[in-house]
């Protein structure tokens, strides 16, 4: 695990990612689960099929995508549209 600094900068992170069997009612060989944490304390659990390349790259993709998501969130400006004036000639 990080430092608080760290996973301040990066809330999503992925734990581990190891082979497993395939869920119930999947087929096809060369499963991975894999466990992403959310600022230490919760946990998203998943599973690919595919090369251990192939599912690090996509877990990676689904993190950077969270934390973007995470952090576009925030510093979001509430833009008020104000009335519009009347402007007698």
């Amino acid at each position: 695990m990080t430092d608080k600094s760290s996973a301040m900068e990066q809330p999503y992170e992925i734990v581990s990612l190891r082979r497993a069997e395939p869920p119930p009612g999947a087929d096809g060989r060369y499963w991975y689960r894999y466990v992403i944490a959310f600022e230490g304390t919760n946990n998203i659990h998943g599973c690919r099929q595919g090369g251990l390349k192939a599912v690090t790259r996509a877990v990676e993709e689904i993190v950077a995508e969270l934390n973007e998501r995470h952090f576009g969130k925030r510093g979001r400006v509430n833009l008020v549209p104000r009335p519009k004036q009347n402007i007698h000639i």
